[in-house]
């Protein structure tokens, strides 16, 4: 079974929005570390958005005021809510559980990711 499942990705144009989602396997979500990574062609991965069990957030400076990162523990399920995406924002978006807020270590097999495309 694949702990983590991105959804939600698609085709917008500058300015837009899009909200991702994380399905998670089990009590992931509401017992440890969330994050959203994305990986844009030529890049590395690199963490976008995390929020902690108690609900404390961090982001990228790159995105942050447009993206806010959330759980709900109930589902299992964490979201990625993004607005006024730039083509900079192009790439897959990945989810995990970082080790801790700073770790680059992570706990959890990648999932295939949902691609994410805004167009100028």
């Amino acid at each position: 079974q694949v702990p983590l499942v991105e959804s939600g990705g698609g085709l917008v144009q500058a300015g837009g929005s899009l909200r991702l989602s994380c399905a998670a396997s089990g009590s992931i979500v509401s017992s440890n570390v969330m994050a959203w990574y994305r990986e844009a062609p030529g890049n590395k991965r690199e963490k976008v958005a995390a929020i902690t069990v108690g609900g404390s957030t961090t982001y990228v400076a790159s995105v942050k005021g447009r993206f806010l990162i959330s759980r709900d523990n109930a589902k299992n399920t964490v979201y990625l809510q993004m607005s006024s995406l730039k083509p900079e924002d192009t790439a897959v978006y990945y989810c995990n559980a970082p080790l801790d807020l700073s770790s680059t270590l992570v706990l959890y097999a990648w999932g295939q990711g949902t691609q994410v495309t805004v167009s100028s």
